[in-house]
């Protein structure tokens, strides 16, 4: 009787395994949450321009400074 009931559970768990699902299902990819873009204001726009320009002012006035300096230890 042991042997029997062994041999039953051996068939269904081998029936289960060979049914058994090899690939998992797709499963639906989670959404990315994005936050809220913050408007930002004419004073901050005016200002982080203001500041562009000026330090493409300072990177200007370097490199002719820098060419300068150049023409210099040429002499």
């Amino acid at each position: 009787m042991r042997k029997v009931l062994m041999l039953i559970a051996v068939i269904l768990g081998t029936s289960v395994m060979v049914n058994a699902q090899v690939a998992p299902a797709k499963s639906v990819p989670a959404k990315e949450v994005t936050t809220p873009k913050q408007a930002k204001t004419k004073a901050e726009k005016k200002e982080a321009k203001a500041e562009k320009k000026a330090a493409k002012k300072q990177a200007k006035a370097a490199k002719k400074q820098a060419k300068a300096d150049a023409a210099k230890t040429k002499k």
